[in-house]
């Protein structure tokens, strides 16, 4: 129904929107080219010769290539890459001890023979993209339920997945967009040894930590080094100590010219996950109840993790990568909340809903959409707070709680049955990283609080039995016998029950309190939680298809775009400062001297390393200045969100000029609505990488690797 509209786009607007790079040449190039971009769609997309395409790798897990976490850019043409110090966090800290403190004191390779590896962490390059649209909606038919119409989309990619890269060692992923309206197969080459090169200290990298984590004035150099290795046949293959870097079809140049505010700007990488079609229904629940909720269990759980660190150099270690994770979404929900009271974004869309409603009268097609919308969210309503609280204070709470899950599940796969030698070795491998980076003392704490949380702030009704027991019981009482009897409390108690595991363990840990209290939350989500959400939300993603075709059909001259699904895209925009509140301007930039000015010993998010200050006194700026001033950040209109982390960012000539990390709290709103006024991509200033690099780190062979222009 919706595709003749969406063949129908007209050219876009600047600054809004997440573009399909192999659309640009139809639909967004001559805009570009007015805002004053200097090359082609072909430069930007082409499957026939070398193009910027090429140079933009998406970071992720093993099991999980297509869910992209970051965004990296290739430097060189020996496989440099560049990514964020957030996106390389985990491994960063992977490979620190209190001997080698890596997050600390920073690491840099200086041969490729010390270049770290990092088992699991996949980079994908993308090939081509495909329409599949028409191969996929050849089998649904009318009479589908939306379970099986979800089913039989499912069958249909998987078959279209096989069949595109038979033969090859390529992998592909269809994915919708449009809300289900088209549906896009994206073909990959997928390489497996990605090494850490080097990364600035926390102090730079991590510069403001969770403090300034989403603001501006930001002066966070947050930029990793990677490279991708290859077999000798520049192919994908395993680590192993004979692979090649990889020589790409291209690289990034980069740009040491510098940018001015108005300047054209382009980020060229995998954005998660946007909203901007949600109904007035779905807005008021994440701003009224989802957000609200998460943020107060996140606080509590923060305030406890941050007490730890504070304590102790080695709880800081163990510890900081936990933080930053929940504390990004944490502050991020905070920002979203503000935004959308700010702009009104609720009733904004009631006025929109109210137009539809005056327009759809008449037309069958879309009778009644708006009233199932309103009846299912409804029904929602509850159900949304209990998962809440199952999620953030149940499954996810504390540690030991989903570790025993984890390692119950294992021992009672139908792997575990065939080959229970090599699953315990998998699972030994798993506890010495677990226990690595636990402290049984902390998870205690957090524990008591989610039992506190979860039966304070729920009717009985939605909270399981153990949970309800533990409040019965004393949650302080509860929490210490469950660390006190759990097999997973402890790494020696944990290696002596999977040293003697066999067949009858899983019997023994369904006794486990531990796992005896995930099993209730867990059972209490499979009866009373998760079979209502899943069919609710089978029936809402099949309105916000209608939704969708009904508002293109509606608005003809309106400008869609494809929400974020962590695919390719491309957002553009320009270089601007802007007004957060009454009498205040941000200019569109910062400098060293701002990260002098916030220097403070006593506080750990704002020590600056001495060997910064050292360079900053002798004012051995090098060939990294402008106007006498080194700049470390700026800003632009991109529209970007997660998974745009380490997302190159160009100039109009296709250069290198910043590595995006962040938004700027005031419009972060920006997944459900964008807006032009507040909403800002946060960017380190390449310069100021290689300022890191050259001056600070003494790592400059990595800068003859590269390619720089002025």
């Amino acid at each position: 129904m919706a595709m003749a509209l969406l063949i129908g786009w007209a050219s876009c607007r600047a600054d809004e929107g997440m573009w399909i790079p192999m659309l640009l040449k139809k639909y967004n190039i001559e805009d570009m080219q007015k805002q004053g971009f200097k090359l082609t769609a072909e430069d930007i997309y082409d499957i026939n010769q070398a193009s910027l395409k090429d140079a933009v790798i998406g970071l992720g897990r093993e099991g999980y290539p297509f869910s992209h976490f970051c965004t990296g850019e290739l430097i060189s043409d020996e496989g440099l890459m560049v990514t964020n110090h957030h996106c390389a966090f985990d491994m960063i800290q992977s490979h620190s001890s209190l001997e080698h403190n890596y997050l600390r004191d920073g690491f840099w390779a200086k041969t490729k023979d010390e270049e770290l590896a990092n088992p699991g962490i996949t980079a994908s390059i993308l090939v081509r993209m495909e329409d599949v649209t028409d191969r996929i909606n050849s089998q649904l038919t009318p009479e589908m339920t939306p379970e099986e119409r979800s089913e039989r989309i499912k069958q249909v990619s998987s078959m279209l997945e096989k069949e595109a890269v038979e033969g090859t060692n390529l992998q592909a992923n269809v994915k919708p967009y449009f809300n289900g309206n088209q549906y896009f197969m994206s073909v990959f080459k997928i390489y497996r040894d990605v090494r850490l090169v080097g990364a600035p200290p926390s102090a730079i990298g991590k510069f403001g930590g969770d403090t300034d984590n989403w603001m501006w004035p930001r002066h966070t150099g947050d930029f990793s080094v990677l490279r991708i290795y290859a077999g000798k046949d520049n192919e994908p293959a395993p680590y192993s100590p004979d692979n090649q870097p990889y020589k790409p079809a291209t690289f990034f140049k980069i740009s040491t010219k510098g940018v001015h505010e108005g300047d054209f700007t382009m980020v060229f990488g995998y954005p998660g996950t946007t909203k901007e079609y949600l109904t007035s229904y779905a807005v008021e629940q994440i701003q009224e109840i989802e957000n609200p909720n998460k943020i107060a269990i996140r606080t509590a759980k923060l305030n406890i993790i941050n007490a730890a660190m504070e304590s102790d150099e080695l709880l800081r270690i163990k510890y900081a990568s936990k933080a930053a994770s929940v504390a990004n979404a944490w502050k991020k929900w905070q920002g979203e909340v503000k935004g959308l009271n700010r702009f009104n974004t609720v009733e904004t869309k009631q006025q929109e809903e109210k137009a539809f409603r005056q327009w759809a009268a008449g037309k069958p097609a879309y009778a009644n959409l708006l009233d199932r919308y309103q009846s299912l969210y409804a029904e929602r309503k509850d159900l949304v707070l209990a998962q809440a609280y199952l999620s953030e204070a149940g499954m996810q709470g504390a540690e030991i709680v989903s570790w025993s899950a984890r390692v119950y599940n294992t021992l009672n796969s139908e792997v575990f049955q065939k080959n229970p030698q090599k699953v315990i070795e998998k699972i030994r491998a798993a506890a010495q990283e677990f226990y690595k980076d636990y402290d049984t003392e902390t998870d205690r704490k957090i524990l008591v609080e989610m039992l506190k949380l979860y039966n304070e702030n729920l009717p009985a009704a939605w909270v399981p039995a153990e949970v309800q027991a533990a409040a019965s019981k004393g949650v302080e009482a509860y929490a210490a016998a469950l660390f006190k009897k759990s097999v997973f409390a402890s790494e020696e108690a944990f290696n002596a029950f999977i040293s003697k595991a066999n067949d009858k363990s899983c019997r023994k840990l369904e006794k486990d309190p531990a796992y005896s209290l995930y099993a209730s939350i867990y059972r209490f989500n499979a009866d009373n939680i998760a079979p209502k959400l899943s069919r609710i939300a089978n029936e809402i993603k099949r309105l916000d298809e209608v939704w969708l075709a009904a508002l293109m059909e509606m608005q003809p001259e309106r400008h869609f775009y494809a929400d974020a699904n962590s695919t390719l895209r491309v957002a553009y925009g320009k270089v601007q400062g802007y007004a957060p509140c009454d009498a205040v301007y941000y200019k569109h930039f910062t400098t060293l001297n701002g990260i002098m000015e916030k220097d403070n010993p006593e506080i750990y998010d704002y020590d600056v390393p001495q060997r910064l200050r050292e360079i900053y006194e002798q004012k051995d700026f090098g060939n990294y200045t402008q106007e006498g001033e080194v700049p470390v950040c700026f800003i632009a209109t991109n529209h970007t969100t997660g998974g745009n982390s380490g997302s190159p960012v160009l100039n109009a000539e296709g250069h290198l000029i910043g590595i995006n990390f962040d938004r700027a709290w005031d419009g972060v709103m920006s997944d459900i609505q964008y807006n032009t006024e507040i909403c800002r991509n946060i960017s380190v200033d390449i310069r100021y990488v290689l300022f890191v690099i050259d001056k600070v780190a003494g790592a400059s062979h990595l800068i003859d690797e590269m390619v720089l222009v002025d």
